[in-house]
């Protein structure tokens, strides 16, 4: 499907009554009933949702340095199957994206694959070691235009650190996006330390680890009056701690990832390292307490995470496995399974969480944008109806670490448009 004139029939905009869409080139023309076609190739929607394209925060593309893995053409492609329109791609490649030169690398594979667009996040600190910062502003002046800053798979520990980052970027509006994990409380820890991890004999991953760095992240950011982002949050804990800071009119965001809302740390007692993931699965009571702050909008996103793995990293023992899930293929599924179809949000509340929220965040132009007239065409069609088991093979992305294998979950993504072009048609990649 090219670029042309399409028209969307009767399609349920954000969960809402029927309508008609016309896309002409590269934006939406018309929003209405009864569009005359003129001309225009047809997809009928009838039972379908409209939403505007999806938008991840949190994405590991792992190009350059673990092509193995994933490359910025296959994620991509994962993506715009899941219904993303806008990736961010996080900073722990090999090099490290930490300066110009490799951020813009990333931004231009992204450019040259066509199936999504491709935000690079830029590392805080130089090689992701935490004790220098990287060179955040000629990231942000660079073509790719980096507003989100991050170490994730490390934790930016050092306060002093942490606050000169903060302070750094405030000056072009920029966010720093921190993986909460105090070091110390952490190492050789499996898996959430509870009853579980005692049971098993595993090392724990105290709730307290991500907890302690959120609350001083948080005071950090108002203290220097800028903007920091939790990253996959995960307890209970970790939520009241946002709930506060919000209420002090704090420059807080934070994002779940679909996993912490569907999984828990019983799932560990198979001993499959396809459980294992960082930060760790948590209680059932987590799970609950982030389904909820979802729901209320204390956390802002969710976000994949998608961690791609080759078979070798994660088809081993557990304490030698990689820690990561992949996630953009079924993030869509699990928002609808755990969110949606338990009553706690509805489908314009699921665009808010996975596509307005998220772009606005990053500062994304060109998307998280109404679907009306004059808008940019970043769109993806759902069929809520849909149930199917998750089949890793049919996977567009290169790894298989899936821990819904098998799995039976709701939805499927039958088309997604990237300014007009369909990407996916039919479920299938265009």
């Amino acid at each position: 499907m090219s670029t042309a004139k399409t028209l969307i029939r009767g399609a349920r905009v954000l969960g809402g009554d029927p309508a008609d869409v016309l896309i002409d080139g590269e934006t939406v023309a018309e929003v209405g009933t009864g569009l005359d076609a003129g001309g225009a190739q047809v997809v009928d929607a009838d039972g379908l949702v409209l939403l505007p394209g999806l938008v991840d925060l949190h994405t590991h593309l792992r190009e350059p340095g673990r092509e193995d893995s994933e490359t910025v053409l296959t994620g991509t492609r994962a993506a715009a199957a899941g219904g993303f329109t806008a990736v961010h791609a996080m900073a722990n490649t090999f090099p490290v994206a930490d300066t110009a030169g490799v951020v813009e690398q990333v931004w231009r594979l992204g450019r040259e694959s066509g199936y999504c667009d491709v935000q690079p996040v830029g590392a805080v600190t130089v090689g992701l070691a935490g004790s220098k910062l990287a060179e955040l502003g000629a990231m942000h002046e660079s073509a790719a235009g980096v507003r989100v800053f991050s170490d994730d798979g490390k934790c930016v520990d050092d306060a002093v650190i942490m606050r000169r980052a903060l302070e750094y970027v405030k000056a072009f509006d920029g966010v720093i996006a921190q993986h909460a994990q105090e070091p110390r409380l952490t190492e050789g820890a499996q898996m959430n330390e509870g009853v579980v991890s005692g049971e098993l004999g595993l090392g724990g991953w105290p709730a307290v680890a991500e907890e302690s760095i959120i609350s001083r992240d948080v005071l950090l950011a108002a203290h220097v009056g800028s903007r920091v982002h939790i990253c996959h949050l995960s307890t209970a804990g970790s939520v009241e701690i946002v709930r506060w800071a919000k209420s002090k009119g704090w420059n807080v965001t934070a994002e779940v990832t679909p996993h912490h809302l569907l999984l828990t740390d019983e799932l560990v007692r198979s001993y499959d390292p396809v459980y294992k993931v960082n930060p760790p699965l948590r209680t059932a009571a987590d799970v609950e307490a982030l389904r909820e702050a979802l729901a209320d909008g204390t956390i802002d996103c969710v976000a994949t995470d998608h961690a791609p793995h080759p078979h070798e990293d994660k088809d081993c023992e557990w304490g030698a496995a990689a820690m990561g899930m992949v996630g953009l293929e079924t993030a869509l599924s699990v928002v609808q399974h755990t969110m949606v179809d338990t009553g706690l949000l509805d489908w314009a509340q699921v665009a808010d969480r996975m596509s307005f929220r998220p772009a606005h965040i990053g500062r994304l132009a060109g998307h998280g944008r109404p679907v009306s007239a004059g808008e940019p065409a970043n769109l993806t069609l759902v069929d809520p109806a849909y149930r199917g088991q998750v089949d890793p093979a049919g996977f567009a992305s290169r790894s298989r670490n899936t821990p819904y294998r098998g799995r039976e979950l709701p939805g499927r993504v039958t088309h997604t448009f990237l300014r007009g072009r369909a990407t996916v048609v039919d479920g299938k990649l265009a």
